[in-house]
């Protein structure tokens, strides 16, 4: 037994290694920097964030946003998923090819992307003077930020949802078709229970990388009240650490609870669907 554990362990330590060098330390270093004290209050930087409104107001902000991105997100591709897993037409290989294309964009591009679709020179501006007399514009706000934020979480959440959908077993349909249930009870008792390990992850995921994203919230302006850019003007302008740090603990705590429930929502989904 003691000669199949060693290359066990050899094989976990490099993993272990890697755990530690480039998660646990700097989270733990982030962690004590926000226990030192806040340059304005000279109390402990997690306090300062507990006690103080704005900061409390950008995280509800950053939660609601987040929370809205994920759900609009997971309901547009479930519809788009379904679709193209249950048909087969030309260009299909092409289409879904064309549809990852936003994951190779930066955050910042997408900025730029909302900007010229709904910023004071974009397209819906332009539009809006030429019917109206008057700039229909949204980027510079959260409208805008939470377009940039679905710009670029669809494409990861259709691809996560088409492989799911395949999996699907078709003959459940039929049978629920087959004692009379109409097509949205096959939808609410078939489709969505069968695909719900998929919906709650892929979301889950959507609403962890939306707390976090910073290039486009700075592209579309630093003015907006955002976790991100709470921790970038704190840590930059104000050379608050102990804050910054403490803001950014709270936010990778935020999303990592997201993740960990996601992860025990979806196990216990597929055992009932099982």
């Amino acid at each position: 037994m003691s000669r199949l554990r060693r290359p066990v362990a050899w094989m976990v330590l490099p993993a272990l290694l890697f755990f530690a060098a480039f998660w646990l330390l700097p989270f733990a270093t982030l962690m004590t920097i926000g226990s030192q004290a806040d340059n304005n209050t000279g109390l402990s930087g997690y306090w300062t964030v507990i006690s103080r409104p704005q900061y409390l107001t950008s995280l509800g902000i950053t939660l609601v946003l987040s929370l809205l991105v994920a759900l609009a997100a997971v309901a547009i591709s479930a519809v788009v998923a379904c679709f193209l897993a249950r048909h087969q037409f030309r260009g299909k290989s092409l289409l879904l090819a064309i549809m990852t294309f936003p994951l190779a964009f930066p955050g910042v591009v997408v900025g730029f992307l909302v900007i010229m679709l709904a910023g004071r020179q974009g397209l819906l501006a332009q539009l809006g003077l030429a019917l109206t007399g008057e700039r229909w514009m949204f980027a510079y706000s959260l409208s805008g930020l939470f377009l940039g934020y679905l710009y670029f979480s669809l494409p990861r959440v259709v691809m996560t949802l088409v492989a799911a959908c395949e999996k699907l077993d078709p003959t459940l349909e039929e049978a629920a078709r087959s004692l009379g249930a109409s097509q949205w009870r096959v939808i609410c008792d078939v489709i969505v229970p069968g695909l719900a390990p998929a919906l709650i992850s892929s979301g889950a995921l959507c609403f962890a990388t939306s707390m976090g994203a910073f290039g486009t919230a700075f592209t579309l302006g630093t003015d907006l009240n955002v976790l991100p850019l709470t921790i970038y003007g704190e840590f930059t302008n104000y050379a608050n650490f102990a804050t910054a740090a403490a803001l950014s603990v709270v936010m990778g705590g935020v999303a990592w609870l997201a993740l960990v429930l996601a992860r025990r929502l979806a196990g216990k989904g597929t055992e009932v669907t099982l």
